[in-house]
């Protein structure tokens, strides 16, 4: 006889939970994700921004510190190269530069003036040549000073020129960390514009009308009102001046064509009436002539 077969119990299923991406949960985490990442990149841009801004903030500050610099080392030189061989005023001298230096430039300068110097000095004249950034907080100035120098019955003229550096704390207060170097004096420079000359552009006839019409201006120009000039002169080119000069010369006029208009390069000559000195002036102009002649430009 055959036996049955038994049924092998069915195994039961496991639920399990599908999670879609149009689930509004899934949505929502999405948006946070969204969310931070947009506002930590907005934070690292502004930061940079603020930090740009904070550093330009300083740096133009730094720079307008300039002039303080400047009455900060004027100051100290005035103090610097005054004496008189006497040990009051000596103290004196000594009391009030070391309310610029450093210690250790106090300690450097006490003998550098004594009572047994032959000289006493007045500062005439200081002034200020250069103030550069040499470093985070520290500037370095280039100055000259100007001193009447007394020996005995004899005073003289001394001029020389010198360097410093200087400290700008944290609250804008300074302190000379470098000692007064000797430095090179400003020289003229050798630089000469190149001299303009007639290149023949203007013919002889309107060389002549214009100088014409230039004489009769400047004969007028120093006393004319505003409405005066405006027969002459385009807008405010030329203003008024008001002043007491006599009219004397054209000095070598120069001109040139200049499309429908004319350049003219020219030194006027006036007698100055307060001072009895001749006054020299040089004027580049732009003449038009339209029926009569205009100072355009």
């Amino acid at each position: 006889m055959f036996k049955k077969k038994e049924k092998l119990p069915k195994e039961k299923k496991v639920r399990t939970v599908k999670v879609g991406t149009h689930k509004k949960s899934v949505i929502a985490l999405w948006l946070v994700l969204i969310a931070s990442v947009s506002f930590g990149i907005y934070k690292n841009f502004t930061a940079i921004d603020q930090h740009t801004t904070h550093e330009k903030e300083i740096i133009e500050l730094r720079l307008n510190d300039t002039n303080g610099i400047e009455n900060f080392v004027k100051n100290f030189a005035k103090s610097y190269y005054t004496w008189d061989n006497n040990k009051e005023t000596i103290e004196k001298r000594t009391a009030s530069i070391n309310e610029y230096l450093t210690k250790e430039l106090q300690d450097l300068n006490v003998d550098t003036i004594r009572t047994d110097i032959p000289t006493s000095s007045t500062v005439s004249d200081v002034q200020i040549w250069n103030v550069a950034q040499s470093g985070e907080n520290e500037f370095t100035a280039t100055y000259e000073v100007d001193q009447q120098v007394k020996e005995g019955d004899q005073t003289k003229s001394v001029s020389a020129t010198y360097t410093v550096a200087v400290h700008v704390d944290a609250d804008r207060n300074m302190v000379i960390t470098k000692n007064p170097t000797l430095a090179p004096a400003r020289q003229k420079s050798t630089y000469e514009p190149k001299a303009q000359e007639t290149d023949g552009t203007v013919d002889a006839e309107t060389m002549q009308d214009a100088t014409t019409f230039l004489e009769t201006f400047f004969k007028l120009y120093p006393t004319a009102t505003e409405k005066e000039l405006a027969y002459y002169v385009q807008g405010n080119v030329l203003e008024p001046i008001n002043g007491d000069y006599l009219y004397s010369e054209l000095i070598n006029p120069i001109f040139t064509q200049d499309g429908e208009n004319v350049k003219v390069s020219v030194f006027v000559k006036f007698i100055d009436n307060q001072t009895k000195a001749i006054q020299i002036s040089q004027f580049e102009l732009v003449l038009h002539k339209d029926g009569n002649w205009k100072i355009v430009k």
